[in-house]
């Protein structure tokens, strides 16, 4: 079982990964997934930074070794720059109560990588626990009624969870990569730090390249409402969230963390029967509890 200050750091990130997804979610449909992937980079690089010089008394981790880099860097491009990517558009194509359940299964493909390349043996009861998430997760994904009833979005759904499946892959590499770089005695801060900028400097070089950067932040910039909501989920995710998100898994175990950090699904069944007027039925909310109970198997038991 996790330690207090591991459990509820990924209890606390949960919670706000359910927000952000919700502010990103509206951001995405008025800005596209792209520019707001980049620029809640660079807001959330401003945060970090002044959050680090506050507390450590210098903007960057310079004094960290380079190999903890390479390792903190590596994850920010696979968790932030191509696993976000993946997700955020799967927000605008299917929307956050389904695009998180799918990165619910994180954890289950962390463990099926570590069994693939590192011969990690699964126990039958974990193997169990990864067809019952599974299960859960099919259950609410053809939890779609009748044809007839489908609305215009829906010629994007196989693309949506084709990409919230690209978003688990990313993050399950992420956290395990940042794992390495904390071995190596980085506190969470920096190690987000580094994540962060590293993706964030990635991000606009290639939207400098394309030619990309202005007409990014003036789309910000019109648009009051989308930055509003750029704004607090960046604070409520890439600031706070990926850094509770380290302190997690720097007081316990990858895939416990894993496992209580996948509770988001949870929290937007009615985010998104009130707002987003997504049809919940039973079998999309028993199919969400059998997944998030599948991954609890895995590890906490």
């Amino acid at each position: 079982m996790p330690d207090a200050i591991g459990g509820l750091a990924a209890l606390g990130t949960s919670i706000l990964w359910a927000a952000t997804s919700t502010f990103f979610t509206f951001a995405s449909r008025e800005l596209g997934s792209v520019a707001v992937n980049r620029v809640r980079l660079l807001l959330a690089t401003l945060f970090l930074t002044i959050t680090h010089l506050a507390i450590n008394g210098v903007l960057l981790p310079v004094g960290v070794e380079p190999e903890a880099w390479f390792w903190f860097v590596l994850s920010g491009v696979i968790g932030l720059v191509l696993g976000d990517a993946f997700l955020f558009q799967a927000f605008v194509w299917i929307g956050p109560r389904l695009s998180m359940l799918l990165m619910s299964l994180a954890p289950v493909i962390s463990m099926i990588f570590s069994w693939i390349f590192l011969a990690e043996r699964l126990t039958l009861f974990q193997i169990l626990g990864i067809g019952i998430t599974v299960l859960g997760v099919s259950t609410v994904i053809l939890d779609r009624g009748k044809p007839s009833e489908m609305d215009g979005q829906d010629r994007h759904y196989i693309k949506g969870l084709l990409f919230g499946l690209g978003g688990a892959i990313g993050q399950a590499l992420g956290l395990v990569t940042s794992k390495v770089g904390l071995n190596a005695g980085v506190s969470p801060l920096s190690g987000n730090l580094i994540r962060i900028f590293s993706a964030a400097l990635i991000m606009w070089f290639f939207a400098l390249v394309m030619k990309q950067a202005k007409v990014t932040l003036g789309s910000v910039w019109h648009s009051g409402r989308a930055r509003s909501f750029l704004f607090m989920g960046a604070l409520a995710g890439p600031f706070l969230g990926v850094w509770l998100s380290l302190v997690a898994i720097q007081h316990t175990s990858v895939g416990i963390a894993s496992t209580m950090m996948s509770l988001p699904p949870i929290f937007l069944l009615p985010i998104g029967k009130i707002i987003f007027k997504e049809p919940i039925g039973w079998r999309a909310v028993g199919g969400t509890v059998l997944a998030i109970g599948g991954v609890a198997m895995l590890f906490l038991v």
